[in-house]
């Protein structure tokens, strides 16, 4: 799509460079609203996942392998908000400044940590039906040790997958590369890749969150309705049923997360294997990237730890002596 000044010349990304792709056409007011919109969205997104780290990071409390599936989430998404003004270049000059290099390198991590994120979505699900549907057994079964360790593999494993993905699409091999312009940042995926990547970092995850939280739900459900008829005989409820209430209250609040991920990222998928406009993608590219800055909002409406540590953060109270030993759970149960 060629851009035609006000004297009908086409602009191309690199002048001087005879295969120089096209730059996009925009009037200088769509340029302003875009970036606009994504220079609120990056800043809002860091922000807010910048406060998610700092508060798992500093409060002793909040060190539990649930909080630290929270916390590699967060970070992913963090990440994400700071990569938007470079996805916003792409996808708005439809030009790449930065050489082909740093645009395969770009890929492989832009992607990364969107794996990343479904990945820490797959074990906070998993986390999530052990202590809802396990709960004698979560001591042992999920350790802060072992969180770690599946942490550590998921973002290995999505670095490893991407890596391969890229390079098996024969991205880095310029002989293959006949097909782009210069200045051009894209991967072309050959159709035994494409169906590969459905299943592996769309259909498979998604079928196992959405069947782990069925039966979370499920679980919840009979749960409560015990809570509730042991209340209203006057029976004293033990501690025990408190703690699986309030775990069945944690899963209901991470199943909200799992569910405007879905909602987020479902449309993109569904569109990227059908014959759409490459406009309507990057609409749909950047409603997937909202999902990063939309998690925080959960945490802050759902989880009373998070307010309070919040709260702390803002008031610079966390540079006080001992402000990590502060117990955040004295006024609220989570």
């Amino acid at each position: 799509m060629a851009y035609e000044t006000e004297d009908h010349e086409i602009q191309y990304c690199f002048p001087a460079i005879n295969s120089s792709c096209i730059k996009g056409k925009r009037s200088s007011h769509e340029y302003n609203i875009i970036y606009v919109f994504v220079s609120v969205l990056s800043a809002w997104t860091v922000f807010l996942n910048l406060l998610v780290i700092i508060s798992i990071s500093h409060f002793k409390k909040l060190h539990t392998p649930t909080n630290l599936l929270i916390l590699s989430l967060a970070v992913a998404d963090m990440l994400i908000g700071l990569v938007m003004p470079i996805e916003a270049t792409r996808l708005t000059e439809m030009c790449w400044y930065f050489g082909d290099t740093f645009c395969g390198l770009y890929s492989i991590f832009i992607w990364m940590l969107l794996s990343a994120s479904l990945s820490n979505l797959v074990l906070i699900a998993v986390d999530r039906y052990v202590a809802v549907c396990h709960p004698l057994l979560y001591p042992q079964k999920i350790t802060m040790t072992k969180t770690l360790i599946s942490i550590s593999l998921s973002w290995v494993c999505s670095s490893t997958y991407n890596t391969a993905f890229v390079i098996s699409n024969g991205y880095f091999d310029i002989s293959r590369r006949t097909y782009t312009c210069y200045g051009e940042c894209s991967v072309f995926v050959g159709f035994a890749w494409r169906v590969t990547d459905l299943f592996m970092s769309f259909i498979f995850p998604c079928i196992l969150i959405i069947s782990l939280y069925l039966r979370i739900f499920y679980v919840v459900h009979q749960q409560v309705k015990v809570i509730n008829t042991l209340m209203k005989s006057g029976k004293c409820v033990n501690e025990g049923s408190v703690r699986r209430k309030s775990e069945s209250k944690a899963a209901l609040t991470l199943g909200i997360i799992v569910t405007v991920y879905l909602v987020c990222w479902i449309p993109y998928y569904i569109c990227s294997i059908s014959a759409v406009s490459s406009t309507t993608i990057n609409v749909l590219t950047w409603f997937m990237y909202m999902n990063s800055g939309l998690n925080p909002m959960v945490y802050a409406l759902f989880y009373p730890w998070f307010k309070k540590t919040v709260k702390h953060i803002l008031t610079l109270k966390i540079f006080q002596p001992a402000s990590s030993l502060v117990n955040i759970f004295s006024e609220h149960k989570l």
